[in-house]
């Protein structure tokens, strides 16, 4: 039996998490990031993606796709 807690929810993602969360490639999470499109948070030299920032993303695309059409 292990004494480490599991997390139940993922608090901080990897840019590889987010961009599986996201279903885009790894390269277009980091450009975003480089363009300030997905907002991270960083750890050091580490670059991490909060849950409410992918979720901020996702509306950005939505509200994106709404003023095209």
């Amino acid at each position: 039996m292990s004494t480490v807690a599991e997390p139940i929810d993922q608090i901080l993602y990897r840019p590889e998490e987010a961009a599986i969360v996201l279903r885009i490639g790894r390269s277009m999470v980091y450009e975003e990031m480089r363009l300030g499109r997905l907002q991270t948070v960083r750890i050091g030299r580490r670059r991490l993606v909060p849950p409410e920032y992918i979720a901020q993303y996702v509306e950005l695309l939505k509200r994106e796709a709404e003023a095209a059409s």
